[in-house]
């Protein structure tokens, strides 16, 4: 269970790629899977575009449904125990020179504050998690995928930690933890994290896309511009991993995290 002070009323949470990271964690990961035989050449290149026509183009309800199960399909047959070994192995060479240092100190501030820390990521548990203790926050929100009784990924997802289904899980955990969303804070780069932002009292854009800066802007929301990447071991560090909890799950799998990868997130803020 992850560590909980029960004067704690309010919460943080923080959407992963482009906010907390510098670029999409599959997209980061992308080349490793590569590596381990598990990804094509091809598939790193659709990758990569479709990673470029999301942060440029957008999103919408079709390409994100279509892509999620293209990614899902990638992903059905690989070994939940070797993604997440891989993920363990290779989490300080491929995500420690990826985290926003800014990104870091607002973490830090938010728990000198006494307030519960969280990632919150489409992406699969498989890497939100480790990535979670690795920074020492207190719990996480991200996809599940389903797995077979001999441990491999089915290509179906349990929940997809996108969109409403993260403010699904966020009211969860305001129940759970009896959490003041009005007093909380959350951070997102992307317009399809509304829902998101709009159910706390202060939402921030941070790197907002352009459909995100529209809207950030029109409703007087902050906005930071996260732009200094940098090792974890170098100048920086962060508190001892606690012991953390999944604070609510989504359907992915990695394939499903692959399409995240291709995807991104937005949306805004609700009271």
């Amino acid at each position: 269970m992850a560590f909980y002070d029960a004067n704690v009323t309010e919460a943080a949470f923080f959407d992963l790629d482009k906010t907390v990271i510098a670029k999409a964690a599959m997209l980061a990961f992308g080349p490793r899977l590569h590596q381990e035989g598990m990804l094509n050449r091809w598939l790193v290149v659709r990758a990569l575009w479709g990673q470029i026509v999301f942060r440029y183009l957008g999103a919408d309800e079709g390409r994100m449904v279509k892509m999620r199960e293209t990614a899902l399909k990638v992903a059905a047959g690989w070994e939940k125990k070797k993604i997440s070994n891989l993920v363990d192995g290779a989490l300080t060479d491929v995500i420690d020179p990826l985290v926003y240092t800014e990104a870091v100190e607002l973490i830090e501030s938010h728990q000198e504050a006494g307030r519960r820390v969280y990632l919150v990521s489409a992406s699969p548990e498989e890497i939100v998690m480790p990535l979670a203790r690795h920074l020492g926050v207190d719990a996480a929100i991200a996809s599940r995928a389903k797995i077979d009784a001999k441990g491999r990924y089915t290509g179906e997802v349990e929940f997809y930690a996108a969109g409403e289904h993260k403010v699904a899980a966020i009211l969860e955990q305001a129940e759970r933890y009896d959490l003041d969303l009005d007093g909380s804070f959350a951070y997102s780069d992307s317009v399809t994290d509304l829902p998101m932002l709009e159910t706390v009292g202060h939402p921030v854009a941070v790197n907002p896309d352009r459909a995100l800066l529209k809207e950030a802007t029109s409703r007087g929301w902050e906005i930071r511009v996260f732009e200094r990447p940098q090792p974890l071991v170098e100048g920086r560090g962060v508190r001892p991993p606690k012991p953390m909890t999944l604070g609510a799950l989504g359907a992915a799998t990695l394939a499903g995290s692959l399409l995240w990868w291709k995807t991104r997130k937005p949306m805004g803020r609700r009271r």
